[in-house]
């Protein structure tokens, strides 16, 4: 029992120690489950990682979860222990003191009470030798080696006594201590049982969501695949030759000889003669599949039907029908004016173009509704 007050302290010590540590370790757990939501916040914007964001967002929340859980288990280990061994050990220094203290004065009593019979037996006994009345002090020497006996016994009682009431408080020192952590012990059986069913629960379907790191959705698949080969557009990204390539050739022999009859085209508008949307159109594969929504740039188209002398152009395209030609839908109006080389449309209009390619930096082509 002398080591073990000065142990208890030390332990009191040891254990807010621990304290210490734990509540770091909550804090330093805490932060850095905020860095997992966070980092988990950047991958739901990832149109492959969405599902791995939420679930590391859900991993932070339920690690965030259980260490408020550890918190409180620990407020307990501080109540139930450390502030108990403290009041115990001030305490329990007055008590064994008081009764240290106790057991020895009745002791001394109990002591020198047999110390005085002894000395009166001794008394009796010289007097019983003298001869003179040896019967009479016979008598009183009996009772005094009584009366030492039985002080004798009382204090090998008394000591036994003692010795026995010493082990029992040991003993229920140590029982406090072990039911204390006991107490303690079956708060964090209960975290960890609480701990392990929500970890169950979540486990499996977060392991599910990384056990495939190739696989891709079927959504983002499908979009892969529109970037890939877009229904509207060659794969190539450039208009494909017609299969009747013959004939195709026979057109283009005969507008170049009649370009050389009709009358000059006026200069292109060195604005757009290198702006044109079409061009773009054919060289950017997205630009294609948008064009029924949106042309950056004028479209200007050379009016084939009023001027005589490019009266077999209509013909050309007639022939070219059989082709698949390139549509396109103008987003402002033009005004052809006193100009007859140009073409004239409303926002809107739909427009074929008879080649496929500038030449000079304009576009020719017919007016879908008027034919022009």
């Amino acid at each position: 029992m002398e080591q073990f007050n000065p142990g208890l302290r030390n332990l009191i010590n040891l254990g807010k120690n621990y304290e210490k540590a734990v509540n770091a370790m909550i804090l330093a757990g805490k932060a850095y489950y905020d860095g997992v939501a966070k980092i988990g916040e950047i991958a739901t914007g990832s149109p492959v990682s969405t599902e791995l964001g939420q679930v590391l967002i859900e991993i932070s929340s339920t690690h965030k979860k259980l260490n408020e859980s550890l918190d409180e288990n620990f407020k307990k280990f501080h109540k139930e222990i450390i502030h108990e061994l403290e009041k115990k050990t001030e305490l329990d220094v007055k008590y064994m003191n008081a009764t240290l203290k106790r057991y020895q004065t009745e002791h001394r009593n109990k002591l020198d009470s047999l110390e005085k019979s002894q000395a009166e037996l001794k008394k009796i006994r010289r007097k019983s030798q003298g001869g003179r009345n040896a019967l009479k002090y016979e008598h009183k020497e009996i009772e005094y080696v009584e009366t030492v006996t039985s002080r004798q016994s009382d204090i090998q009682k008394f000591i036994a006594d003692g010795c026995k009431e010493a082990l029992l408080e040991e003993k229920r020192r140590f029982c406090f201590l072990v039911d204390k952590h006991c107490s303690f012990a079956n708060h964090l059986h209960y975290y960890h049982l609480q701990s392990a069913e929500l970890l169950n629960s979540k486990l499996p379907r977060w392991q599910e969501t990384c056990g495939d790191a190739t696989k891709v959705p079927e959504k983002i698949m499908n979009m892969i695949e529109e970037i890939k080969t877009p229904a509207s557009t060659p794969v190539s990204g450039t208009p494909q030759p017609s299969p009747m390539i013959e004939r195709s050739n026979m057109v283009g022999k005969d507008y170049d000889t009649l370009s050389k009859y009709s009358p000059k085209v006026p200069p292109a508008p060195s604005a757009r003669a290198y702006t044109s949307p079409l061009i773009d159109m054919f060289n950017n594969p997205t630009a294609v599949a948008q064009n029924s929504e949106r042309i950056k740039n004028s479209t200007v188209l050379t009016d084939s039907s009023d001027d005589p002398s490019l009266q077999r152009s209509v013909s050309v395209a007639t022939g070219l029908n059989m082709m698949k030609k390139q549509k396109v839908k103008t987003i402002f109006p033009h005004t052809a004016g006193a100009n007859q080389s140009l073409l004239s449309f409303a926002q809107g209009d739909v427009l074929t173009l008879l080649v496929p390619e500038e030449k000079d930096g304009w576009l020719y082509g017919e007016h879908d509704t008027t034919k022009a």
